[in-house]
């Protein structure tokens, strides 16, 4: 007689717990930087709604970001380190191949021998990683996880881009995923089109730097291709995910887009038909682009500053290079 495997069970649900923040230490304001670009202040914050963006200190690493914000997400949580079963950091920032990002915080906030993976999918990764924490708790494959977005994008920005540089900034945001009696987290609409993988990425491989072929590889980006992208094909994929919840706009307490640009974020909120109610996260403005720290930064300031949405629905999603993107609604912490 052939054996059977024991069927492996989790929660029914999954919800976050709570979340976490770390940000550079220095806020660079437009004036920094405009010169290397010939831009102007007026410029940037018409065309991104940014009017500083935070930078960290040359020693400071993705890693110690990534801890600074897990510690904060677990201690409010009141999840002991031990019993985290799995640590997931989304991220493009690991300056080495190997070992992951995710194994040294591990280490770090006390979670091992918890499993630990880092996931490359840049501004959609902690989406990414919301759908993998919420699928490991609900299958058995893990009861408590921490998901963390984490960037330090100015290791990667050349001073003269006029494409991309001047909206980046470092980061970290974290949360604590555990089992819950009701739905926290929606069915997740994701997905990619590599054929436009040109339009947003590095512009040089570590073989060619190597080889003297090119110069230290930086972030590029085709802007107006991408605005049109985020803003008509996002919204279709934004509006699925609220069907699939059973979800109208008006539900919604919050809307948090990863936060590439203020017009891509303003032409989603309309294109959404969001009413007035509905809290749409800034963090732009004062942060930058973070990449995959920017949904649960922008998350994270929000229930600071509006701790009346904590309980409330929120519609998260993230869009960039690959291309690929990822969509869930989340009941906030």
């Amino acid at each position: 007689m052939t054996a059977t495997l024991t069927e492996a069970t989790g929660a029914a649900h999954s919800r976050i717990y709570a979340m976490g923040a770390a940000r550079g230490e220095n806020a660079v304001p437009n004036s920094d930087i405009i010169e290397p670009i010939d831009s102007s202040d007026e410029w940037i914050q018409k065309r991104t709604g940014v009017i500083t963006r935070v930078r960290a200190e040359k020693d400071t690493s993705a890693v110690d970001l990534a801890v600074d914000a897990a510690t904060e997400a677990i201690r409010k949580s009141g999840v002991d380190p031990t019993e985290i079963d799995a640590v997931i950091v989304a991220t493009i920032s690991n300056p080495q191949q190997t070992p992951s990002v995710s194994a040294v915080v591990a280490d770090r906030i006390g979670a091992t021998p918890a499993a630990a993976f880092d996931l490359n999918a840049a501004c959609a990764g902690y989406c990414y990683g919301i759908a993998q924490a919420d699928a490991l708790i609900r299958s058995g494959g893990a009861r408590f996880v921490v998901v963390i977005g984490a960037e330090k994008l100015s290791d990667v920005i050349d001073p003269t881009d006029r494409s991309i540089s001047f909206l980046l900034g470092d980061g970290a945001g974290a949360a604590v995923l555990g089992p819950s009696d009701t739905p926290g987290v929606s069915k997740t609409q994701w997905g990619s089109d590599g054929s436009k993988a040109d339009l947003v990425g590095m512009n040089a491989t570590l073989t060619q730097f190597r080889d003297g072929e090119a110069e230290w590889p930086t972030l590029r980006q085709e802007g107006p291709s991408v605005f049109r992208w985020a803003v008509w094909d996002m919204v279709k994929v934004a509006q699925q995910t609220l069907d699939d919840a059973g979800v109208k706009a008006e539900d919604l307490s919050a809307f948090v887009p990863h936060q590439a640009n203020m017009r891509i974020v303003s032409e989603f909120a309309k294109q959404l038909g969001l009413p007035d109610t509905v809290a749409i996260a800034d963090d732009i403005t004062t942060t930058g682009n973070t990449s995959a720290a920017s949904i649960p930064l922008a998350t994270h300031r929000l229930l600071e500053e509006r701790p009346e949405l904590s309980g409330g629905l929120a519609l998260q999603i993230g869009f960039g290079a690959g291309l690929v993107f990822a969509a869930q609604v989340v009941v906030l912490p």
